[in-house]
């Protein structure tokens, strides 16, 4: 009753066709790299769009070498470019054309690169153009779509930079931003959102109401689950979870209802009240 056939990132791309019970390694000959984001085209799910590199802010993460696109369902591979973005939080397909492409680009944790933000291909890869800019310092961590209308488009931005010493977690540069015209202008949300320099921000979207949207904002004095039911016109907090924002700020929602919301983290966490209230899950059997 379940399909049965998914794919995962981690070191490398792997494969399941039986529900997680035996899984088959998918680039190990080709680009065994730390996976930031994997993506299968809807319509022709033989093809698969893998982006490369750890996107947490860690001494430890390791770094990608850009994007790969396969079209025999992962059985090869072919370099596709941005190969100095050096981190990838996120590829988005369009959702019936997949040489339409949105990458969300971190960058290099290590210095300053322009290499960074959102990237558009139209042709498979073959060309990219940068939709979303932001400077130097500030990568993209996310992107999401709305289902009806696939140039409404929200990314979430993010200013860190790494050092042997220690690292700057967050600045002027984080910030949520929309387009409707699939990524050739942005603008930057406001509403509700707090003021002053954010760290890492996670989004989603609710596919049974693309109004609404949820974001785990990282902030000194007012971090936590914002919500907006508007389109990102106004943003209100609903809660101050937040499990350790650089590494997790990963929101989703129930594909069912907007009502039910899920938190990443050590120990993951839900909500039945749209966001409103969390309780923690069981992580262990």
């Amino acid at each position: 009753p379940y399909n049965q056939a998914w794919v995962v990132g981690t070191t490398g791309v792997w494969k399941t066709t039986n529900g997680g019970t035996s899984w088959t390694a998918l680039t190990d000959t080709q680009c065994s790299l730390a996976m930031g984001s994997v993506a299968i085209d809807p319509v022709n799910p033989n093809i698969v769009y893998a982006g490369t590199g750890e996107q947490n802010n860690r001494q430890s993460s390791a770094w990608g070498g850009g994007v790969y696109r396969s079209t025999d369902a992962g059985a090869t591979w072919s370099f596709v470019g941005l190969k100095e973005s050096a981190s990838i939080g996120r590829v988005l397909l369009h959702p019936t054309n997949a040489n339409v492409a949105w990458v969300a680009a971190v960058g290099n944790l290590w210095k300053p690169t322009a290499e960074r933000g959102v990237f558009k291909t139209t042709d498979a890869g073959r060309t990219w153009v940068k939709s979303l800019y932001v400077d130097t310092l500030t990568g993209a961590t996310e992107i999401v779509m709305d289902p009806r209308n696939a140039n409404v488009l929200y990314a979430a931005t993010y200013q860190r930079l790494r050092t042997g010493f220690g690292f700057n977690g967050g600045g002027p540069g984080s910030a949520i931003h929309k387009s409707v015209d699939g990524g050739a202008t942005w603008t930057m949300l406001t509403g509700g959102i707090p003021v002053g320099d954010k760290g890492r921000i996670g989004l989603a979207i609710a596919p049974s109401k693309p109004d609404a949207l949820v974001a785990t904002i990282e902030h000194s004095g007012s971090g936590g689950t914002y919500r907006t039911d508007d389109a990102g016109a106004t943003w209100r907090l609903v809660s101050r979870m937040n499990p350790r924002p650089m590494y997790y700020s990963k929101p989703s929602f129930d594909p069912l209802t907007d009502q039910r919301i899920w938190l990443m983290g050590v120990q993951p966490a839900k909500s039945e009240d749209g966001g409103t209230t969390f309780v923690g899950m069981p992580n262990s059997p």
